[in-house]
């Protein structure tokens, strides 16, 4: 699981090519400012930071930092993650 949150990481932080799906869709939003990002998200079954990360437009290293306290590894479901 750290293998795929640092490459999830590296990726993100990148010039944006190798996450193409999340972050042109996570610029257009910011730039149309009509679509904002949830305050809060709700872990469910089967849920990793890096589904939550593709769903909500918000990068795994933000989820972390917003939650200190979260394990990476173990995501409970019904456990409510801050978004900002």
């Amino acid at each position: 699981m750290i293998v795929v949150i640092a490459t999830t990481l590296g990726g993100g932080g990148g010039n944006g090519s190798s996450g193409g799906g999340s972050t042109p869709a996570g610029k257009a939003q910011q730039g149309h400012g009509e679509v904002h990002t949830p305050k809060s998200y709700v872990v469910e079954n089967g849920d990793t930071l890096t589904s939550i990360a593709h769903k909500t437009g918000v990068p795994v290293a933000g989820i972390l930092k917003l939650n200190p306290g979260i394990d990476p590894q173990i995501l409970i479901s019904g456990e409510k993650l801050k978004l900002r």
